[in-house]
């Protein structure tokens, strides 16, 4: 018997405590905060107003023993400690052993898919339910793309074989968290090259299946779909191998011949294709500027920021189905702590599943889709 519904692991950094903040305010009951340094722990139990009494655990990430005894007493564990490839294998193997399930913010597909190599087998067995991914990167667009596919099938009897989403808005960037994953890719991929293959592969979490070749979402151009320039977007890497991955798990729902990209889109004429241009040579690692992990925006800044994403399916015979997903907060901070709050109350409370690791969009898509919209501002829009 679990002691505790949750335990927010990394609730001493700028994003678990946003999560702590968020479960404290929402007038969560039975969870706990876990890190590494207690009295670290107290100052943000007080900080963000959470009853005195709410449960402390240190745990830490070099120490697999603390981790152990900290899963064993929780029914999903958060973690917001990244890059997760640094940090994270020894939580994932420990949640896997002990049937204790377990969401992150992960956007690093070279660890993901050595996770699912190594743990998939003994979650499954266990009955973990190892859910990827629960933020920015991926869940607007996972459960966009998921959206839209049963409006397709509504519709038309049938899924969209070719899917656009395209970011039409977006205020706030992402975090830094974010950046250090990218950073700890692109290291780890310069000491072993063979990574870049994976990082490149559209179907890189989908052991076992290769489907057809991809839009590269690479060259700035006008989009008709739109009617407006488009650029790179830089969480596409990440957010089209989960959505595939979904894809994979439901059974291809969306076919075997799926076909999806992601891109910015920049505006109108010369204005547009100046930003489409200067988002294509944009290199996000090139400049220290920008918060580090552990820090992040006010929350000023949080409140005001928001995103709005759109998804244009094309289904055979013609037929067109379009959903928009917009979000409330910035979305590396203020709607991703929201979103993996709800993802591990979905979790626990919604689904039951089988044991494995899986995307949002794999194992609580519709729950979650209802939660999202009902307490953590989102919204999933279906155009008439």
């Amino acid at each position: 018997m679990s002691d505790f519904d949750i335990i927010v692991y990394g609730a001493t950094g700028f994003t678990g405590r946003l999560v702590a903040e968020y479960l404290a305010r929402s007038g969560a009951t039975n969870w706990a905060m876990g890190g590494r340094s207690l009295s670290k722990l107290q100052e943000v139990r007080a900080s963000v107003g959470a009853p005195a009494g709410t449960p402390l655990i240190t745990a830490n990430a070099d120490d697999p023993a603390s981790l152990r005894a900290m899963v064993e007493r929780a029914k999903v564990v958060i973690s917001t400690v990244g890059p997760y490839q640094l940090y994270g294998s020894d939580l994932v193997a420990a949640c896997a052993a002990s049937g204790t399930a377990y969401v992150d913010l992960c956007g690093e597909p070279a660890w993901m898919r050595e996770m699912i190599d190594a743990h998939e087998g003994a979650a499954t067995a266990s009955g973990a339910r190892i859910v990827f991914s629960c933020g920015f990167d991926s869940i607007p667009f996972d459960l966009g793309v998921w959206k839209l596919q049963q409006v397709a099938r509504e519709r038309h009897g049938k899924p969209a074989a070719r899917v656009k989403g395209r970011v039409m808005a977006m205020q706030g960037g992402f975090s830094g968290g974010t950046a250090a994953s990218l950073k700890a890719t692109m290291a780890a991929a310069a000491r072993n090259p063979s990574l870049v293959k994976l990082l490149t592969d559209p179907f890189a979490l989908t052991p076992g299946f290769d489907g057809p070749a991809q839009p590269m979402g690479m060259l700035p151009h006008v989009d008709e779909s739109v009617g407006k320039w488009v650029a790179p977007f830089i969480m596409a890497p990440i957010n089209t191998k989960n959505v595939h991955r979904t894809n994979f798990l439901l059974g291809h729902a969306y076919g075997e011949d799926f076909r999806y990209d992601e891109m910015m889109v920049t505006g109108l004429g010369e204005v547009g294709r100046a930003a489409a241009e200067a988002l294509q040579k944009f290199n996000p690692l090139a400049s220290d500027k920008g918060p580090r992990p552990g820090e992040g925006p006010s929350k000023e800044e949080r409140e005001s920021g928001f995103y709005e994403v759109q998804f244009i399916g094309e289904v055979e015979g013609g037929d067109e189905v379009r959903v928009t997903v917009k979000g409330d907060r910035d979305p590396g901070y203020g709607s991703t702590s929201k979103m993996i709050a709800e993802s591990a109350r979905c979790l626990i409370e919604d689904v039951e599943g089988n044991g494995g690791i899986w995307t949002p969009g794999g194992i609580m898509a519709e729950p979650l889709v209802g939660r999202l919209e009902a307490k953590a501002g989102l919204s999933f829009a279906v155009h008439p």
